[in-house]
């Protein structure tokens, strides 16, 4: 009977110890995995304080001859000569028509009969009036002109420019930046200046139109459509990538994450100023160019969340 006894209890003895040798290790694991936290892969950057930022509104300009002057027939004859075709460049004074009036045909053949060596022509040299190129033939060889009748049209060079139709309120921008960056379609950007401003409001739109002119002797196409940026503002100090700034849902209140070491990224509020495509311009001075910031893998992250930077 006492063996039995002691059999009974040496089986409670060990499985009291087996049960407190499970239930420390289950509380060991639940330790372990308590100080195992998630960590968030993410990419940093740092704030930029040598970024130069302007706030401008674009407005598009047309490429206009303003002057185009009228090439007429100095006499009644016939076209006899022709020295240009159709968007030849011209100079002043270079001969482009040569006419003959019917007296002097009529003449020159009684004259060349009596003396051939005499060489009469009777011919009339009609000369460019201005610089620039042809934009328009209206007579060809062999026609008969009146006095006066247009023979041709030619764009003059020197009444280049772009056209800007600009709104009333920013007339003021053109009085304080005289210069000019005129964009056009292919990427290239030419200097230019503002030459004249028309004393006339469109009564409908409440533009103002406004020639700008360029520095340099370019070869621009009339019509082509380029656009010119009026600076309204300029911006400098501390920003940062676009991609590190989080808003809320109502975008009252915006922030980044900023790390305070290798592991813990904090949320740091801040107020924008200006932006674009690139960066954030920050009017608080809660953050330094030796802030390390969080610009990707930060969407949707909480106040105090563990990362792991990406190298």
């Amino acid at each position: 009977m006492r063996a039995k006894i002691f059999t009974i209890l040496s089986m409670l003895i060990g499985f009291s110890f087996l049960l407190t040798e499970c239930k420390g290790k289950t509380t060991e694991n639940q330790s372990q995995e308590a100080t195992v936290k998630p960590k968030t892969s993410v990419q940093i950057a740092y704030p930029n304080d040598t970024v130069k930022m302007s706030d401008a509104i674009t407005l598009n300009a047309v490429a206009t001859y303003l002057l185009k002057s009228d090439v007429k027939a100095n006499t009644t004859g016939y076209i006899t000569k022709m020295n240009v075709k159709l968007a030849d460049p011209v100079k002043r004074g270079q001969i482009l028509f040569v006419l003959k009036t019917k007296e002097a045909q009529a003449l020159g053949n009684t004259i060349d009969k009596l003396d051939p060596s005499f060489r009469f022509s009777g011919t009339i040299s009609v000369g460019c009036p201005t610089t620039g190129y042809v934009a328009m033939l209206n007579h060809q060889v062999g026609d008969y002109v009146q006095e006066g009748d247009v023979l041709a049209s030619v764009a003059d060079k020197s009444s280049f420019g772009f056209v800007l139709q600009v709104p009333y309120e920013y007339i003021q921008l053109l009085h304080s930046q005289k210069n000019l960056m005129v964009h056009l379609p292919d990427g290239r950007k030419l200097p230019g200046f503002v030459s004249k401003i028309m004393p006339l409001v469109d009564p409908a739109a409440q533009t103002q139109q406004v020639l700008v002119k360029l520095k340099t002797n370019e070869n621009i196409p009339e019509n082509l459509i380029a656009s010119i940026p009026l600076i309204k503002s300029s911006a400098s100090g501390i920003f940062v990538p676009k991609t590190a700034v989080l808003t809320n849902d109502t975008q009252s209140e915006f922030w980044v994450m900023r790390l305070v070491n290798d592991t813990t990224a904090v949320k740091t509020v801040i107020q924008k100023g200006i932006e674009n495509a690139d960066w954030v311009q920050l009017l608080s001075t809660n953050l330094s160019t030796k802030d390390r910031i969080v610009v990707s893998g930060n969407y949707g992250m909480n106040d105090t969340t563990f990362v792991s930077i990406q190298r």
